[in-house]
């Protein structure tokens, strides 16, 4: 198993890129898409809202492998109209139409953490916002969004960490993460040791997450704590 470490070092060392930038790009991206579809989701407006509790419903009722699927085979078959709108050189690279799936997946499932979290907001809060005199947008990004991402940072680590290993499922549309490289070695030499390299790769990602979130959530609550 050592072998396939050293003489390939190269392949994982790209795999493992891979798989990190799509998962971090994914939840970055996806967290940005999220905040109006929450904000949508929490709309008086029934249209908003209902658009948005459908995208939500959608998207988390449907395997993230077939919208892999519906995203890169799927639109490639409309490539002259792709072409005309000057898209085509997005959709025809297997990265980033994995890494539009990740995205549109992600702020599903975070649209409804931030929807969660600012429900739990304290009315207190708000007033005070009123008090001072902020506009409800002011209002929203001043503290309603700051409160709510620092309660539910927990949330947030989990969704990162089931977005890495779902990274997984781009290997089948020929990306070669950790799992496509793994794909390719075992093609080329039959071994099954390189899927125990995959694994310890994907779990020393998950180390570092799990670190870095628990070095967040001491901060975050030793900020609140001196607040």
């Amino acid at each position: 198993m050592l072998r396939h470490v050293t003489e390939n070092l190269d392949l994982w060392a790209q795999g493992l890129q891979n798989t990190v930038s799509l998962t971090v790009f994914g939840f970055i991206l996806g967290f940005l898409v999220a905040i109006p579809i929450a904000a949508a989701r929490l709309s008086k407006h029934r249209f908003l809202s209902g658009l948005a509790y459908g995208y939500i419903y959608l998207v988390r009722g449907t395997p993230l492998l077939v919208q892999i699927f519906i995203i890169y085979y799927g639109l490639g078959q409309f490539n002259k109209e792709l072409r005309a709108l000057g898209l085509w050189w997005f959709f025809r690279d297997a990265y980033n139409c994995g890494l539009l799936a990740f995205t549109l997946n992600s702020a599903a499932y975070q649209a409804e953490i931030l929807r969660g979290g600012i429900k739990a907001i304290p009315k207190g809060t708000i007033e005070a916002g009123l008090a001072l005199g902020l506009s409800k947008f002011q209002r929203f990004r001043l503290l309603i969004l700051p409160i709510t991402v620092a309660r539910m940072l927990p949330a947030f680590g989990n969704e990162l960490v089931l977005l890495l290993k779902a990274s997984a499922l781009v290997s089948v549309i020929t990306v070669r993460d950790v799992m496509g490289q793994a794909r390719y070695l075992f093609g080329e030499t039959f071994d099954l040791s390189v899927f125990y390299i995959a694994a310890a790769n994907y779990l020393l990602v998950v180390l570092v997450i799990e670190a870095v979130w628990r070095w967040l959530e001491r901060r975050n609550v030793w900020l609140q704590y001196k607040g």
